[in-house]
């Protein structure tokens, strides 16, 4: 292996472990707000009207959406050189087509969530 491909190599099995980090961060913090939310007695919109709008929330989701499409096509590049034939091109094509997919789907919602409103 050259010294290029490790250094790839070893950006990329960085860049999945810090958006693990990130990522579990974002999951206790969502998970957190929802038990709290709905113990206070808050419906479904009530949340949507209260959290749809806000910078701060659009913000903590986007961050989320983005790790999202920097851990998961790692991973899935993995599995793919693993398990199939695909030549590393192919398989690297192909993980990026899912982070591109990844990141415009989930910062869309996103921004359609920023500018929902209820009530």
């Amino acid at each position: 292996m050259s010294a290029s491909k490790i250094q790839v190599e070893a950006r990329l099995w960085l860049a999945q472990r810090l958006s693990a980090f990130v990522l579990a961060l974002g999951v206790i913090i969502h998970l957190v707000t929802i038990v709290y939310a709905v113990r206070g007695g808050l419906s479904a919109s009530e949340v949507v009207d209260r959290v749809g709008g806000n910078l701060g929330w659009s913000l903590f989701y986007g961050i989320f959406v983005v790790a999202v499409a920097v851990h998961a096509p790692i991973g899935l590049r993995a599995i793919l050189n693993e398990m199939t034939s695909l030549t590393s091109r192919r398989v690297d094509l192909l993980c990026f087509i899912a982070a591109t997919f990844l990141v415009v789907t989930g910062l869309r919602t996103v921004l359609a969530f920023h500018h929902l409103r209820v009530g």
